[in-house]
């Protein structure tokens, strides 16, 4: 049984198999449709296609199937099975290459026409899951090179950071009494700047150095206690919203840490939500769920925790999402960009991962952690 989604296009793809006068109609799918000749070239490309393809019909038009893809060959190959009926349709997971651009991770399906002239059409989807892996694995090699730069670079700027402040102090000391009260000003100014960047320091390594204390962790206790401080800190204009699947089970953690990875986000939206919570309508949501079949760094989880933190603020500049968990990367005026690089860490370190998706009016931040 064909699954209940994909009947509108088999219809078409029947209508198609005997009529050519039909391809209209794959002009409204969403999947990227080609139609090839019997020497591999394209005579029908829909909308969808030149979208994917990043050319207009005109240019794909006759161009050989080969052609389209660095490694066209892996193509042509199944393409050359269907004109020889060997098979009615095939699908299969493919990454195309495309010259200067990044390799496309798509679901192939090939089906054969009962139509000497256009004997192929080729359906191409973008393989969604292949790229949310892509892109968790690049988070954690990332994040992995990270905490390496961090702590040696924090390392390298305690010990001579120790010796500025230490001859500021000394150099006070010896000051002229005459000049003690303007001249002091300056060396106040040395040694409070190297306690600022000693603090920043500290906590860059903090992740580092905190033993992670293992216990029985409620992830609603975790939410209600980072609910609880968010409201003492704005106690109006933001709604707390709960919605909270009491399903989801206890699991092994460091409860301190995942309270700070949540009060991290949560207050970082809390802040990008200054006009909304002036205007009185600031919002935001924490959701709990059960993800099943997920796959977190390579290794697939039957069930995970699936708690999201939602907020209905302006939205993260889209010049830097993709940089959002990077240590001194804010989208905010006076942020020290170390809140989610800590949250990531936190989390990573309970084998999960942090994502995030934003528009303006929604920013929703997705923690994943395996559950027993």
């Amino acid at each position: 049984m064909r699954p209940l989604f994909l009947a509108p296009l088999y219809f078409l793809l029947h209508t198609v198999k005997t009529s050519l006068s039909s391809l209209g109609g794959l002009d409204l799918l969403a999947s990227a449709i080609l139609v090839l000749d019997a020497d591999g070239r394209v005579t029908y490309a829909n909308p969808a296609a030149e979208s994917m393809l990043e050319s207009s019909f005109k240019a794909l038009t006759h161009q050989k199937l080969t052609e389209l893809f660095l490694n066209g060959d892996q193509l042509e190959a199944v393409f050359q099975q269907a004109v020889d009926h060997q098979f009615a349709d095939k699908r299969q997971d493919l990454t195309l290459g495309r010259s200067g651009r990044e390799p496309l991770h798509v679901h192939v399906t090939v089906t054969a026409l009962d139509n000497p002239e256009t004997p192929v059409l080729i359906e191409l989807r973008e393989n969604v899951q292949q790229l949310k892996l892509d892109r968790e694995e690049r988070l954690f090699d990332q994040s992995q090179a990270n905490k390496e730069l961090i702590r040696n670079l924090a390392h390298e700027i305690k010990n001579p950071l120790g010796g500025i402040r230490g001859a500021a102090q000394l150099l006070e000391l010896e000051l002229p009494e005459r000049h003690l009260k303007e001249l002091r000003e300056y060396t106040q100014v040395i040694i409070k700047e190297a306690d600022r960047l000693q603090t920043l320091v500290d906590r860059l390594l903090a992740p580092h150095r905190r033993p992670h204390i293992v216990g029985d962790v409620n992830i609603h206790e975790v939410c209600e206690r980072v609910r609880s401080l968010i409201v003492a800190e704005f106690p109006s204009g933001l709604t707390i919203k709960r919605d909270y699947d009491l399903s989801v089970p206890e699991f092994r953690g460091d409860k301190e840490q995942l309270i700070q990875a949540v009060l991290n986000i949560a207050h970082n939206a809390a802040q990008a939500l200054s006009a909304r919570i002036g205007a009185g309508n600031g919002e935001l949501i924490l959701q709990t769920r059960v993800a099943r079949q997920v796959t977190l760094a390579k290794v697939r989880y039957r069930l995970a925790l699936d708690l999201h933190i939602i907020d209905n603020g302006p939205g993260i500049p889209p010049d830097i999402l993709d940089r959002i968990f990077y240590p001194l990367v804010s989208g905010r005026d006076g942020g020290s960009g170390l809140g989610l690089t800590l949250a990531q860490t936190f989390v990573q370190q309970h084998m999960g991962v942090i994502e995030c998706d934003s528009r303006p009016g929604c920013t929703d931040f997705r923690i994943l952690i395996p559950l027993p």
